[in-house]
Formats: C-alpha cells, structure tokens, sequence
C-alpha cells in the first residue's frame, strides 16, 4: 500500500510568514480602497476590515489546532476528509479551488491597472476588443503572462528559492506602505476634513460595515495559505498558528492605514465622483509627488507579486494533494525529480492563469464574490473539523478550542449568508451567480469521471494518502 508523493520540508517560519502576510496583502489593499469608500466611506471601510480581520483571528485558531495535528498538503481538502469523509472533502476541495485559483491572474491584471496608470503610452497599447465594457488591450495581457509565467518556472524550481523571494518582496512591500503611511497624513493636502462624511450616504453605517465583511474572507484570504505548505515546514506545525496570527494582524493595519490616507488628501466623495483609474495613485501623488507615486508603485508591484507567488503555492499544493487522494488525476500529484515540488499542479495553475487575462478585468471582477465564497466553505470545514477534534480531546491543544471553533464555524457561515441571501449588502451579482453555477456544474461533471475510482479506495488508504497517517 503506498503513502504516496511526499514534498520535502524546506521552509523555515520568517519564509512561511511573509508567504501569508503576501498573500493577504494582494492587490486589493491598494487598488481597491476607492471602491471600498464608495462602499461604506472612510471608517466603515475601516471599521469593516478591522472587523474582518477580528473574525479571521477566530478562525485562525481552528487552523492552527488542525496544522498542528495534520501537517500535510491540502490543508482544508485533508480537514474536511478528517472529520467528515471522503464525500465533504472533495465539495470542500472544489469549491476551495475556485478561491485560489482565481486569485492568481486577478493579481497579475491588476499589473495591467498600475502599468496603464504610471506609463499609460505603454501599456495602453494594442485595443484588442472591449468585454462587459472593459477594453483589452495586448499590452497589459502582455505583462500579467510574463508576471505569470516568470513565478511559475520559480516555482517549478524550488521552495526555497519562492520562501526568500517571498522575505525580501515582503519587506519592500512593508517599506512602501510605511512611506505612505507616515508621509501622507503630514503633507500639506491631507486633512480630517477629507474624512467627511464618516460613512457612505448612499446605504446605512451598518450595511456599509457588513458590505466590507462580506468580503473579508477574499481579503485575508493568504493567511490560510500557510497551512496548504505545511508538509514542507522545516519547523514544529505548532508555530504556525503563531504566524497566521502576525499576518492576520498586520494585513488588518496595513488594510486601515490604506484606506485612511486615501480618503484624507481631498474631500473622498469629490475623489469617488472623479472616477479615477486608480484612486490611492491619484492621492498619493498629490500629497507626494511623482516620489511618492514611485515608492507606492513599487510596493503594489511587491503586493502583486507576493500574492501571485504564494497563491501559486497554495493552489498547487491543494491540487497536488486532491491528486494524491486520486480525487483528481495522478498527474496531479507528480513530483518534480530534482527540485521535489509539485510540478504538474503548478503547470495546470500558470495554464489557467494565462487564459484569464484575456476574458478582461471587468469579467475576472466577477469572479472575487465567488472566491470569497470558496474561502468561506474552506474556512466553515476547517472550524467544524477542529470542533470535532477537540471534542474528542486528541490533543492537548485542543483543550478549550471547541466553543471557539463554533465560533468560527457560525462567522464562516454568516460570510456565506452576506454573500448568498437576497437583500444582504454583500449578495453577489448576477455574472457571479453564473460564473459559480458554471463552476458547480464542472465540479459535479468532473466528480462523475472520478467517482468510481474514489469511492472504492478502502479508507486506511486514504488516511495514508489524505492524512499521511
């Protein structure tokens, strides 16, 4: 009976780390605050994001009780599998899929906006046609494929090499946010005055707060990335709830200090009204200058990169271990010979992520509710198998962790809610509902093609292929 492909355990924690901080601090902190303010204004957004970052931490804690107990590739695929069967890992394992997955090439278009931004004759080049209003132009394809293509052949050749490059994009990326941080509120536009109103007039305080938590499983999504390399920790598991904590927490700063100096060099709602092509590049170079547009570029360049870089990971290594459990074809879960990563799971990742810049950004848009929604039911599975696992008292660090693990389980639930009821402020829009019903119907045809194969696997063999126990 084989255990089999096994990962080697090369990363060390400051590498696991800036995997998560970068993957929770993507595009969207940066590229997006002008869309959060039409949201909910300056403190709802805040106060939603902070919020969300407090759920997170709940969460958390359930991920960190099951990457202590199950350390292997997976992550959720494998919790799910654990507490509730072979049959709730794979719809946790699909709909997971379409989180990660997504997430790569949203990074690499959002190139596309900085590149048309800070040097619009180059990147503004080439109109190829316009998809749901958005015009495509080569130029931009152009670069999120080299972005793409460029961490894909990194990841190919070894973990190591993507655990340093992800320490020193990380640091420029904390650098950048700290210029901006610092610089902006002291330079002569900003002011509190900005700030008015606190709120968006054009929806309650409160549905403006629940709007930005709808969707705080896609904005910190990243921290659960960590689990996902936990077969190649070169550390005690056990430190890695310790790790997610520090990116949760720092991702919910970084996310606050965004979004506030944003909204205070010029009045938000005259900023929001002007339709900027991106609204924290406008602020930032009035308050600083073409300087500080420079320092803020190159940290959403390190923002973009860390994120297609660690979700590259994350979503290999799930593939890679729904292959070893032959949920998915084996091809799945081929292992490189010499640099031990899993190779054709990158390969079908860097695929996918090549197609998606060509649909246009408005249409990959469309696709950030659903990825939310897929993070969502990973984190509900992760919460109830940790539930289960502390009520069985397997373990000294479960003790105490059950009523919490609820906890996460019923905020987990109320993302899929905000998200899914009619009338809630988050409830997706009808391109997305189309988009997750295609992607539905392709897991439910895919799982008929694998069925047979999957359900006679005898269970102590999928324990040692799922749970490498």
């Amino acid at each position: 009976m084989s255990d089999g492909p096994v990962l080697s355990p090369t990363l060390k924690p400051f590498q696991v780390g800036a995997l998560a901080l970068g993957c929770v601090i993507g595009f969207g902190c940066f590229v997006l605050p002008g869309d959060f303010l039409a949201t909910a204004g300056p403190l709802g957004a805040t106060v939603g994001v902070l919020l969300g970052g407090a759920a997170m931490l709940v969460i958390a804690r359930s991920y960190g009780v099951m990457v202590r107990a199950f350390p292997v590739a997976g992550a959720e695929f494998a919790y799910a599998y654990q507490a509730y069967g072979r049959y709730h890992a794979c719809v946790c394992g699909w709909f997971l899929a379409l989180g990660y997955l997504s997430i790569v090439p949203l990074n690499a278009t959002a190139l596309g906006v900085l590149g048309k931004f800070v040097a619009p004759q180059l990147f503004s080049q080439g109109y190829l046609y316009t998809v749901a209003d958005f015009e495509v132009f080569s130029g931009e394809i152009l670069l999120a494929s080299m972005a793409i293509v460029s961490i894909g052949v990194l990841q190919i050749r070894g973990v190591r090499s993507v655990g340093n490059l992800q320490i020193g994009m990380t640091m420029l990326l904390l650098g950048g946010v700290l210029v901006v941080g610092l610089a902006t509120p002291i330079s002569g536009t900003a002011s509190m005055a900005h700030l008015q109103p606190y709120f968006s007039p054009d929806r309650t305080p409160l549905a403006g707060v629940l709007a930005m938590l709808a969707i705080a499983p896609w904005l910190y999504v990243g921290f659960d990335t960590l689990p996902q390399a936990a077969e190649e920790f070169a550390f005690p598991p056990r430190q890695g709830l310790r790790l997610m904590v520090v990116s949760i927490g720092a991702g919910a700063l970084i996310y606050a200090v965004v979004i506030l100096a944003t909204a205070s060099v010029m009045p938000w709602r005259q900023l929001i009204e002007g339709e900027p092509l991106w609204a924290t590049g406008t602020t930032v170079r009035e308050s600083l200058g073409d300087a500080g547009l420079a320092v803020l570029s190159v940290a959403v360049m390190m923002a973009l990169f860390t994120g297609i870089n660690g979700f590259f990971m994350a979503s290999s290594r799930l593939l890679f271990g729904m292959g070893r459990a032959k949920l998915l074809p084996h091809w799945f879960a081929r292992v490189h010979p010499t640099h031990r990563t899993p190779a054709n799971a990158i390969l079908f990742v860097l695929g996918v992520s090549l197609v998606a810049p060509w649909f246009g950004r408005e249409v990959i848009l469309w696709v950030v509710d659903m990825a939310a929604l897929g993070t969502a039911f990973g984190y509900l599975y992760t919460c109830l198998a940790a539930a289960r696992f502390a009520r069985g008292g397997e373990d000294d660090s479960t003790r105490g962790g059950h009523t919490g693990a609820l906890t996460g389980a019923a905020l987990s639930v109320g993302f899929i809610l905000l998200l899914c009821v009619p009338g809630m402020p988050g409830f997706m829009a009808v391109p997305s509902w189309i988009a997750l019903a295609a992607w539905i119907g392709l897991g439910l045809a895919f799982f008929a093609s694998r069925a047979g194969e999957y359900r006679a696997l005898p269970p102590r063999e999928l324990d040692r292929l799922i749970l490498r126990k």
